[in-house]
């Protein structure tokens, strides 16, 4: 065996927290080394190509570009990097672990202001747990609240914590490495960077990101390799071409892989078959181009394999060496997904509604979606999907809704296990960034969800930071009204922090429901007469039907309430002599704000049309004789 390394090839992973400037500095980076042709028109956040992250400003698939970098730092010529884009969101985390199979180094993106949150230390775990080297990048250094000093001790503490709490599980942490980060100063949007650190709230001395590559160069390893080995490459992503079917996104570990060559296609299980690779191609900028061959450290995409899947390895027919599985974390949270069974279904032509059409999209999204699971709960027309968080799977079902699906939503809920015998229930490390006027709001509001404060820090900004351990379940719904609680200026951001005791119960909503008792269309005078004891979530010439939740009662129980009721006329009044600016507008919400309020006994119906929230059991009567029965039954247990 003889260890070689490729100097020209670079392989670095940008790893932050939520919207701390991933993809904009990625932008800059094409954009400086001439990525793109004069005549091309180029979108801002280029990396991010899905609809759903542009709309929400965050990135949800790790994705790949490769610069060619001619610069002054390139001295053996023209270089490649490979650089991974990975979402910042734990929720997202299966899309994390994957980004760092494909490459030799992380570069951590830290804000000059927030500093390091829950989701840096997620992102940064995972990299020293691959034994990733690392490069601290302190971005937004221009920010007028920028504390840049502060910001790099406190990721320094961040890497030496984490050293430290992994040391028994990985005995060969380089710590030296770890103690001895280098550090580059950056503004992403202006696309300077600079080894030297500038004053709080201005850009770096450098006209350009020349720095950064330097950085690069240096201190992400070349990928190395056995050049006696044969061919291993490990499947990293998927995706689809209309011409070719699936195509397979690998990193070559080792070996030569070649178009129109026999490869032997080992499968997670262990079963191998040879199969042709029928196409190959390299990235350069955001486009792939065909290629005759890849070497090892390059990450290519080949076609050829039909139901090829993340984890599978490509390998020399004569002599098989598999790679290891990629390992996920398990999931956290869980809802049930159905066919749609509202009165309502169908009245649009064309929408996909039967239950064999959402469990074909379930399945293709476990193709792609490494940290997902689909079980079966005994239903014909139902499935329970398991994900890391509320935001990975309120993101599905919206991907399902623009493809023009009908869906039933049940509540988020939570993945308990047992040990030793007790429930124990997943929980989550809160961090809140706040106005100090809402200290007092926001530790009632968690103490009700059973949260425990861990520390606070005040900075003297008239901001406080103040860091918590709830349960997994008390955080579904909280946003909705931490939002409302601290009138839309606070911060929350939470990570996974284990299994604890199940807490007991926790009561997330003090508000009823106001159910409608009859199908029929919303009326301005049924709304008009009873809006001073109810918000509404529905307007006027809505269709609604009995059991449908059109709006939240100012009491803590449920109200079935005529809203399609409309105003006799006589002879002495006309239709239209009515005011109707007494009307109090109706909240519309969103799918993540409806998954949030719906309660045990309720679910989500999702059209591409409508959201509406309804109860599990339609009619009333028979919602009566199920809630006695239940009462009945505590009774007895108590």
């Amino acid at each position: 065996m003889a260890l070689a390394s490729r100097a020209n090839l670079r392989n670095v992973a940008i790893v932050a927290h939520v919207d701390h400037g991933k993809t904009t500095l990625v932008d800059a980076m094409l954009q400086q080394t001439n990525s793109f042709t004069a005549h091309e028109h180029v979108e801002e956040r280029a990396m991010d190509s899905n609809e759903l992250e542009r709309e929400k400003g965050i990135t949800i698939l790790a994705k790949n570009t490769a610069i060619q970098y001619e610069g002054e730092h390139a001295t053996n010529g023209a270089m490649t990097i490979n650089v991974i884009d990975t979402p910042g969101h734990a929720d997202f985390g299966g899309e994390v672990e994957r980004g760092l199979s494909m490459v030799d180094g992380v570069c951590l993106l830290v804000d000059a202001s927030e500093g390091p949150l829950p989701q840096t230390r997620f992102v940064l775990r995972k990299a020293l747990e691959a034994n990733k080297p690392v490069i601290l990048l302190v971005n937004k250094t221009d920010r007028p609240d920028a504390r840049i000093d502060e910001v790099v001790a406190e990721s320094q503490d961040l890497l030496l914590g984490l050293a430290s709490d992994m040391s028994d599980e990985h005995p060969d942490l380089d710590l030296d490495a770890i103690l001895n980060v280098p550090v580059v100063y950056a503004s992403g949007k202006a696309g300077r960077a600079s080894s030297v650190k500038p004053e709080n709230g201005s850009l770096p001395d450098s006209e350009d990101l020349e720095p950064l590559f330097a950085a690069i160069i240096e201190h992400i390893p070349a990928p190395q390799y056995d050049d006696e080995a044969p061919l291993q490459a490990w499947v990293t992503n998927l995706d689809s071409s209309p011409f070719l079917g699936r195509l397979a996104l690998l990193r070559v570990i080792n070996g030569t892989i070649r178009k129109g060559e026999t490869v032997a296609w080992v499968k997670a299980d262990g079963t191998h078959s040879n199969v042709r690779v029928t196409e190959l191609f390299m990235t350069r900028a955001l486009d792939r181009y065909p290629a005759e061959s890849g070497g090892p450290g390059d990450i290519v995409v080949v076609a050829g394999f039909p139901d090829i899947t993340i984890g599978d390895t490509l390998a020399d027919p004569e002599d098989i060496r598999p790679m290891p599985a990629i390992e996920i974390d398990d999931p956290a949270i869980s809802m049930t997904i159905g066919a749609n069974t509202s009165p309502l279904v169908g009245k649009v032509k064309g929408h996909k509604l039967t239950a064999r059409m959402i469990k074909d999209r379930l399945d293709r999204e476990l193709v792609g979606n490494v940290s997902l699971k689909v079980l079966d709960i005994g239903q014909p027309d139902a499935w329970e999907v398991q994900g890391r968080g509320e935001l990975a799977l309120s993101i599905l079902v919206e991907q399902m809704r623009r493809e023009g699906f009908e869906l039933t939503v049940g509540k988020p809920q939570v993945v308990t296990k047992r040990v030793d015998g007790k429930v124990h229930e997943p929980y989550e490390h809160l961090t809140i960034d706040a106005p100090e006027e809402y200290l007092g709001a926001i530790t009632q509001l968690l103490a009700a969800r059973k949260g425990r404060m861990e520390g606070m820090s005040n900075h003297g900004t008239g901001w406080v930071r103040m860091e918590f351990v709830v349960p997994a379940r008390g955080l579904i719904g909280f946003r909705t009204e931490f939002m409302t609680q601290t009138r839309g200026t606070g911060i929350a951001n939470s990570l996974a922090a284990g299994y604890e005791p199940w807490a007991g119960q926790i009561i997330t909503r003090n508000n009823g429901s106001i159910v409608s008792d009859r199908s029929g269309v919303v009326t301005p005078f049924a709304i008009i007469a009873l809006q001073e004891r109810m918000s509404f979530f529905v307007q006027p010439t809505e269709d609604v039907y009995e059991g449908m939740v059109i709006g939240e009662n100012s009491r803590a129980d449920d109200m079935d309430v005529n809203i399609t009721k409309e105003k006799k006329l006589t002879n002495m009044r006309a239709a239209s002599s009515d005011s109707f600016e007494s009307m109090t507008p109706s909240r519309i919400l969103s799918l993540e704000e409806s998954l949030e309020f719906a309660r045990e006994d309720e679910c989500v119906e999702v059209t591409p049309e409508a959201i509406r929230i309804r109860k599990l059991v339609l009619n009333a009567g028979d919602r009566q004789r199920e809630y006695s029965r239940l009462k009945k039954q505590a009774e007895q247990k108590g």
